[in-house]
């Protein structure tokens, strides 16, 4: 088994954002982040610390990833969705974020683990495919009419 301080080094050096949290009420506290979160989202761990995670969502909470995540944790299971997220400044960024529970010996659910990956190219990429596609649908609609 590995050791908790090659464990602890593994987690700050990740590229990915890595977050832990714990569930008080319908709240999700953040207790740790790591400095790859700190840089995906401009926020300082001093700033965001023993708040409730939703933040990031800013008013844009009314999204089909955020409906996914709320099924999921209700469940205590794993879920890996897209979301809108806002940094600090207030600019948009596109977050793959998976979340995963962490249960104790006793099977219960003691925190959730989450990893954010930014995918703000990837969508504007999907989002372009898309708009050719509908505009070569249309040329070619009006090409046989």
């Amino acid at each position: 088994m590995l050791n908790a301080e090659l464990l602890i080094k593994a987690i700050q050096a990740s590229n990915d954002g890595i977050v832990i949290s714990e569930q008080e009420g319908d709240d999700h506290i953040l207790i740790y982040v790591n400095p790859a979160f700190e840089r995906l989202t401009g926020y300082a761990a001093d700033e965001i610390l023993y708040q409730d995670c939703r933040f990031l969502q800013g008013n844009d909470r009314e999204q089909a990833g955020v409906y996914s995540i709320r099924a999921a944790l209700a469940q205590g299971q794993p879920v890996r969705t897209v979301l809108r997220n806002y940094r600090k400044d207030g600019s948009l960024f596109w977050n793959e974020l998976s979340i995963t529970p962490v249960y104790d010996e006793a099977s219960e659910l003691t925190y959730y683990i989450g990893i954010q990956k930014e995918v703000t190219r990837e969508v504007a990429l999907e989002n372009e495919i898309e708009r050719l596609r509908t505009e070569l649908a249309a040329f070619r609609a009006a090409a046989t009419s």
